[in-house]
Order: structure tokens, then sequence, then C-alpha cells
């Protein structure tokens, strides 16, 4: 007998003789709200494989360490002679200050959610939607402008570089370009081989780093007097040295571009390897793995902070941090050049760029774990905003766009940058002081409270002497605000419930009549006595010519959070006044009928008619109504919903109105 046309057994080999399409191709791995990638014919994509501590350290380094290309020089440019007084303000508060939070961070949202899901709890309902989407602008200006920014960084040690053709200068916009789309290629292809790159590339980079501040430090000690000349300028230049302290404290915000790393090494938490014991409510493993790898990144950084900037502002002439000095932006490149010749300063050049180039990932990396797990669960994306191919597109156009708006200009960039970074951390420090408020941890309490307003007074300061900042970040927020909420308009007609379950009792009601139809009433859920449900019911009857015996049931459908979009439904049935009754809460009235009346037809395989009154009141009000508080006109959104999401009319249920 032949078997040409049997069906093959397992339905999804269908899928492997498909010829995938673009389509197929974009979509894969799409996430679900808790970040998992549960999707029929989906894989997990590398990003859910576990690492060791220090690997994902490496990953997360790729950014935090890379800002050693032009952290030293900034800091030179801003402070001055002053600057290694002002570097150590910025490592002390990175080390009783950031670090401190966001080990706390780490224990409190070990899904790499950060900050912005502790802040989400403290405000329901529309404001605190409104409130993440002004989280994620600040994070989406940290994430955007650390590629951008790195990027041209690269540019600007590849253009310096004394190989580099003579074409090259003046085209710095184009090289920018060239290193974004390359990091958006890797992204697309996958990102496996990440962690490995990550871990090369930040051995190496740290590696020559040594180098270079071992033979800066043989130099002054053989030449002392530009120890001396620095300390004679310091002392004569600010009277004394508490006064010298003081305008470090001052100066201090401008190197907020320091402290960058920690938001990122937070965002990238999902990849750290835990415990064989971990649980996904409690992965105690992987919370003390992400602790070491965020204490093992700030000291390690600390250390090359503060030998940086002394050797640089001890060796290095102050015109040359000037724009268009040969150490503006690339101070450690300089002395490389200028004390190891030009071969290693070359080899230095190159590990500088791929490590520049690179850090563009653990910030991607970031806004991907982010964005599927807040936006498309608001409804404010749309659905393909939960894969990772699609995203990578976006974030790479709007990358591009910020270059060519910036001319692909560190100096341009730094104040959004350093905007960015600061509005998170003091979130940060706000999130962990009010956690430990509400568990009455006194100490911690005052603690926390203190470093939030120390980051606080830096964001403000930083705001006031660069302004362009809190701008540049406030196109964002308002971007993301206006796209998710005419996106949230848009998905309005699409049904809501991501899981639907009849209790033993609704399973009962349903069940009870297989002969035909199922007759359901819509009903108010505050009219519960005995009257209202005898005139609902005798009006149905009217009506809609039912029977004059006819045993309906009824549904209520009592309304909680209306900002909320992807929710579970739990049907629970009760009677009421001998009335047989369907109970269940959701966000929005129409799209939880809808899903509740499609269950049951899958459940019962009879068809569900539902009956409704008509509204009274303007339309356009009920339809605003429905938007943002989700009721108003239930009858026509409830049939619309079941048109959107049951294409074959003979397959909907009924929608009657009267």
């Amino acid at each position: 007998m032949t078997t040409m046309n049997r069906p093959p057994a397992d339905p999804s080999a269908l899928l492997l003789t498909r010829k995938p399409s673009l389509k197929d191709w974009l979509l894969l791995g799409v996430q679900d709200g808790k970040g998992s990638y549960a999707r029929p014919g989906g894989r997990a994509p590398a990003q859910e494989r576990r690492h060791p501590w220090w690997q994902v350290m490496c990953l997360t380094g790729v950014d935090y360490f890379s800002t050693l290309g032009y952290q030293p020089a900034i800091a030179a440019l801003a402070a001055g002679v002053i600057s290694p007084l002002a570097t150590l303000v910025l490592v002390a508060v990175t080390l009783f200050g950031a670090l401190p939070v966001y080990r706390r961070v780490a224990a409190e949202s070990p899904r790499g959610e950060g900050s912005i899901a502790m802040l989400e709890r403290l405000l329901p309902r529309w404001g605190g939607k409104l409130f993440v989407l002004v989280l994620l602008g600040f994070a989406a200006t940290d994430f955007m402008i650390t590629m951008t920014l790195s990027a041209a960084d690269a540019t600007a040690h590849l253009v310096e570089n004394p190989y580099a053709p003579d074409w090259l200068p003046g085209q710095e916009v184009m090289v920018t370009l060239v290193l974004l789309g390359l990091l958006a290629a890797v992204f697309l292809r996958g990102f496996k081989e990440a962690i490995g790159i990550a871990v090369l590339l930040v051995a190496v980079y740290l590696g020559l780093n040594v180098v270079v501040m071992v033979r800066a430090a043989v130099e002054t000690l053989t030449h002392p007097a530009a120890v001396t000349d620095w300390w004679q300028t310091l002392v004569t230049s600010h009277g004394n040295p508490l006064l010298a302290v003081a305008i470090a404290l001052l100066v201090f915000p401008k190197l907020a571009l320091g402290l960058s790393g920690f938001e990122t090494g937070v965002a990238v938490m999902p990849q750290v390897r835990g415990h064989a014991s971990d649980t996904e409510e409690n992965p105690a493993g992987r919370i003390r793995g992400t602790r070491r790898m965020l204490t093992a990144a700030a000291l390690i950084m600390s250390a090359f902070l503060i030998s940086s900037s002394f050797i640089t502002v001890v060796l290095i002439p102050a015109a040359e941090f000037e724009t268009g000095g040969q150490a503006n932006g690339r101070a450690l490149a300089f002395l490389a050049h200028e004390y190891l010749g030009s071969g290693f300063g070359t080899v230095y050049d190159i590990s500088a760029i791929a490590i520049l180039w690179f850090a563009g990932a653990s910030a991607m990396a970031g806004l991907l774990n982010l964005v599927p797990r807040y936006l498309p669960r608001y409804g404010m994306a749309p659905e393909w905003a939960k894969a990772v191919r699609p995203l990578v597109l976006v974030f790479a156009a709007t990358a591009f766009l910020v270059t060519i708006l910036f001319e692909a200009d560190v100096d341009a960039q730094g104040g959004a940058y350093a905007t960015g970074v600061l509005v998170l951390m003091t979130s940060a420090a706000v999130a962990v002081a009010l956690s430990a408020r509400r568990r009455e941890e006194r100490k911690r309490t005052a603690g926390f409270g203190l470093i939030a307003l120390v980051f606080t007074y830096t964001t403000v300061a930083n705001i006031v002497e660069r302004p362009e900042g809190i701008r540049i970040a406030g196109l964002f927020i308002l971007g993301i605000i206006v796209i998710s909420l005419l996106s949230r308009v848009g998905r309005s007609f699409e049904l809501h419930a991501t899981h639907v379950r009849l209790d033993r009792t609704a399973l009962e009601f349903v069940a009870s009549d297989d002969s035909g139809p199922i007759g359901i009433i819509a009903h108010e859920p505050l009219r519960q006595s005995a009257e209202a449900y005898r005139q609902k019911l005798t009006s149905a009857i009217e009506v809609s010519h039912l029977p004059v015996q006819y045993e309906a049931l009824f549904l209520e459908v009592y309304v909680g959070d209306c900002s909320d979009f992807e929710t579970e439904l739990e049907v629970r049935g009760v009677v009421r006044h001998g009335y047989r009754v369907l109970e269940v809460h959701g966000p929005v009235v129409p799209n939880t009928i809808a899903s509740v009346l499609l269950h049951i037809r899958d459940v019962t395989g009879l068809m569900p008619h539902i009956y409704f009154r008509w509204t009274e009141g303007n339309p356009v009000v009920n339809l605003l109504r429905f938007l943002f508080l989700g009721e108003g006109e239930i009858a026509p959104v409830t049939r619309e919903v079941l048109r959107e999401a049951e294409p074959d009319v003979t397959r909907r249920p009924w929608v009657h109105v009267g």
C-alpha cells in the first residue's frame, strides 16, 4: 500500500519542508513578557544561554571598560589639573554609591528588568505606565548613545592613527555608520559568539592598558619634574588643597561618563549562570554571580580610572586635550604612541577600536532585554516588537540617525550620555531606598537615601552644565510616548488575554446544555440585586424573542487596572439570587468578553450568543472611555474584537444588541 499521500506523524515536520520566508526569519525567537522565548516554530537565541559571571562581566565590560578610551581625556578637559581629585570622587561614588545600589537592584529584579521594574510597582494604572515610558526614554538615551558615542570614538582612534589613509579624515560619519552596521549584523546573525568575543576583547584591551600605564608610570618616576610641575600648578591655581578638593566635588558631575556600565550590567543579568538549585522565583545563584560581576568590574575600573587620570594629566600637555588636539578623546592612545612607538600604538588603536565598536553590544543587549518586557505587555508596541531581529533593525536605524545628526562627534554626545546614565542611576537609588523603607530597614533606608541625594545633585548639575543632554533625552521620551500611545490605540481591538481558565462551576454552567447555542447575557457587576437580574433577563427575552423560560447565563466583567494589556483571565462561576453568573476580572470589558466567548466556543464546541443593551451617551465620549477606562460602547466594540480575532464568520460567536 502506498504511503505517498499520508500526512507526517509529526505536524511540525511540515515546518522543516516549507521554505522559510523573510517574515519567519525576522520573527524567529519571539519573547513573552517575562523574557522567555516560547513560540511555535521559534527557538531561543544565544542570549538565553547561561555563562559564568566573569564571562558576562566581559560582555558588560566592553561598555564599562571601553570608557577608558575617552574618559581620561574628558576628565582632563573638564577638570584640568584637578582631574585626579575629581576622579577620586568618582571612584568613591562608584564603590560606595552605585555598587551597593545595583547589588540590591540585582537581588530584586533578577530577570534583568533593572530599577524600572522596582519603580513600576509603586505607581498603578496609567500613571505607572507613563512613568515607565519616561524611564525607558532615559534608558534608550543611555543605551543608544552608548552605541553611537562608542562607535564615534572608535572612528576617532582610527582616523588619528599615523598609518591611517590620507582620505580617511573627514569621513568620520561614514566610518561610524559602517561600524554600527557591523554591530547590527552581529545581532541579526544571532549573537552566538558574543560572550567569547567580549572575553577576548576585554582581556587584550585591559592587558594593553596595563602596559601603557606601567610605561607611563616609569616615565613619571624617571622624570619627577613632571609631577612637581603638576603639583605646583594645582597649588598655585587653586590656592590650597582644600579649595582644590571643593572644586573637584563641583566638577565631579562632568565625569559622570565613568559611571556607565552598571545599568547594562543588570540588563545582561539573565545570561549569568546560577546554581542547579535556582528557580525562577528564587535564582539565588544568579544573584550572587551578578553581585560578584558588578563588584569585580567596579574594582577593576576604579583602579584604571585613578591611574589613567593621574598619568594623563601629568604627561600630556593641556592643549592636546582641546578640540583638534591629538589626545582629544584618546588620551591613553596618545601615550601609547608617544612612549611605546607607532607600532605598539597601532596595536593599541586596533584594540581600542574593536572594544569601542563592540561596546554597543552590551547596550544593544540591554535594549533587547528591556523593550520586549514592557512595551508589548502594555500593548504599546506591535507584536513583532517581542522578536529580536526587527528590534535590531529599528535600533540600528535610530543609531544611524543619531550619528548623522551629531556628525559622529564624541563631545557633542557626552551630555546626552551622561544624562541617561545619571537619571537611571538616580532612579535605581530611589527604588532601593523605597524598598528598604518598605522592609523597615532604617539604616539602609538612610544610606540609600543619601546616595539618592548625591545622584540627584549630580544629575541636576549635569543638566544645568549641559542642557542639551536633557533635550536629547526629552526627544527620546517624547518619541517613545507618542509611538507607544498610537500603538496602544491601534491594538485596542486585539484580544488581550494570554490565558483563559474556567473554574469547575463555570465549566458546569457552560456544559449543562449541549443541545444548542449557549445564551449569555452581559450584565453590569454593580447591579447585583435580584430585581436587576430579573429585569435584565426579562428585557433580553422580550427584545431578542427568546423562550419565556429561557435559562441564560450572565457574564459580568470587573474592570481592574485598565492600563494593562496582556492579562490572564480566571472565570469563576457563582449562583446569585438563583441566577447563574460567570465572573471575570479584566482590564477592558469588550476584549475580555470576546476572549471568554471564544474560549467557551473552543471548550464546548458550541456557539455562544451574547445579548447586550445599547449604551447611552455620546459615541465619541464612549470611544474615549473604552480607550482609557476599559468601558464605553461595549456591544459594537465586542463585535469588532471578535471580527478581528475570528475571520471565519461561521465560527464567530454571535453578538445581539437591543
